[in-house]
């Protein structure tokens, strides 16, 4: 079967692999379609994350829907023919941290489409049919695929502990930082502020539900949000863009007391911000590690019409175009949000 390697920083191939068959507990899926995420384009720049280096190819790729094709043994579920949702977090289940109900940091967890786990950019894939989930009538493999990213701003949204009538900045209005300002307005934040340096972003994140924005590029974010709030700073700030001058800003935008969740992955692997100020705000900050237990939540807003992650999906491009749609995506033109590749 077709898979998409990357091979080294900048250096994606299109080979072969042999088609997987599902054993115990394990399905195969059709892979239909893979959602590109900042983690791909980090690994596609620098062959490595968070210190885990690629030590030979790998095929990335983890926002993936399919359709599933064949049970393993002792599989009953999802029925051939199902389109799913593939939960691309596999954990051990029993570590102390995954009984506690945080598989996203159980030690053995094993993550694909990064190193050393193949992804999703790949024909089929087989993966435990209980990680699979299955999409309700009416909702595409798009939507399918970016319930990934959907659940990171669900879990985000959680860490923030938004109450009702706080005012939220979301710095950075890509796809999480799109995905979190819907997440907080269901959470009863009374005001939504959020910068970006793209225009195109901005006005995405108009439409769906901030009701201030700033461009960063053009003006002093903290002094407009400062400004904005009458000094007294925001409730919350989630920074969601990755790079490095954002989380200095969200620690001088908050408010005494208030909190900030830090989600997007900076190109250096380290941040800094003024201690002392941090110190003094009494600030609370967290950290995201992607999301746990939020396929079926995810699902159901969605279908019920309450979130609206369709048009983030703006671009479209095949298996062998890969490179061309990160490439896109990192460059940030023609209005791109999302990147999908149909497999």
């Amino acid at each position: 079967m077709r898979a998409m390697f990357l091979h080294g920083p900048k250096d994606l191939r299109l080979g072969e692999m042999p088609k997987p068959v599902p054993g115990p507990g394990e399905a195969l899926v059709r892979v239909k379609t893979v959602g590109i995420c900042g983690s791909d384009q980090h690994n596609y720049l620098f062959g490595e994350i968070g210190g885990v280096f690629l030590k030979e190819p790998l095929v990335i790729g983890h926002e993936v829907s399919g359709v599933v094709e064949a049970l393993g043994p002792g599989v009953e579920g999802p029925a051939v023919g199902t389109p799913v949702a593939v939960d691309p977090s596999i954990s051990c289940g029993h570590c102390q941290y995954c009984l506690e109900g945080y598989p996203n940091l159980c030690p053995q967890n094993r993550f694909f489409g990064g190193p050393p786990v193949h992804g999703g950019l790949c024909e089929y894939l087989t993966h435990p049919a209980e990680l699979l989930f299955p999409l309700p009538a009416g909702m595409s493999y798009d939507e399918g695929a970016l319930l990934e990213p959907m659940g990171v701003a669900l879990y985000v949204a959680g860490l923030a502990d938004v109450r009702l009538g706080d005012r939220v900045a979301v710095l950075g209005c890509g796809p999480i930082g799109l995905m979190t300002i819907q997440m907080l307005r269901l959470s009863g934040a009374v005001e939504i502020l959020a910068t970006d340096v793209v225009p195109e972003r901005l006005q995405a994140a108009q439409r769906l539900g901030a009701d201030w924005v700033c461009h960063a590029g053009e003006q002093d974010a903290v002094r407009a949000i400062k400004e904005h709030t009458g000094g007294r700073g925001v409730d919350v700030v989630i920074e969601a863009a990755g790079v490095l001058e954002t989380v200095p800003q969200a620690v001088e935008a908050v408010r005494p007391g208030g909190t900030v969740v830090i989600v997007g992955i900076p190109p250096e692997d380290r941040i800094s911000f003024v201690v002392s100020t941090a110190r003094r705000k009494g600030l609370t900050i967290k950290f995201d590690r992607r999301m746990a237990h939020t396929y079926p939540r995810s699902i159901d807003l969605v279908a019920s019409g309450r979130v609206n992650i369709r048009p983030l999906a703006t671009h479209h491009f095949p298996l062998e175009r890969t490179a061309e749609a990160i490439e896109l995506v990192l460059a940030r033109r023609d209005g791109v949000l999302k990147a999908m590749i149909e497999v």
